[in-house]
């Protein structure tokens, strides 16, 4: 996990069904890794739960701990996704990293995971 922070969970009250969350995590920051200036963007994870679900605070935390890690937008997205999957093993996932505009340049980096 690459932040310091656990990501904790807690029992899908419903597994025997599909259903879908969105989480919105529109203050995200994390450092660039070149220049070393802050980076913003919004975090967005949609996912289908399997057993467990994602428990709102500790994922708070777990996001703060980017905020001085230098990491560029591709390797951040993943990594959480890598994390979020590791921590509750949901059906589907996709994290979108959507960042602020810098230098005249948006970038928004989609990961996706799909259980087979």
């Amino acid at each position: 996990m690459s932040s310091e922070a656990a990501i904790e969970t807690f029992p899908n009250p419903r597994p025997e069904r599909d259903f879908e969350i969105e989480i919105s995590c529109p203050e995200f920051t994390s450092v660039c890794p070149k220049t070393g200036l802050p980076d913003f963007g919004e975090i967005r994870i949609i996912y289908v739960p399997a057993d467990r679900c994602i428990e709102l605070k500790s994922l708070k935390y777990y996001m703060i701990g980017f905020r001085d890690k230098g990491i560029f937008y591709e390797a951040v997205t993943n990594q959480i996704l890598d994390d979020l999957v590791a921590a509750c093993g949901p059906r589907r996932m996709t994290v979108v990293g959507d960042f602020t505009v810098r230098g005249g340049i948006k970038t928004v980096v989609t990961a996706t995971y799909s259980r087979t």
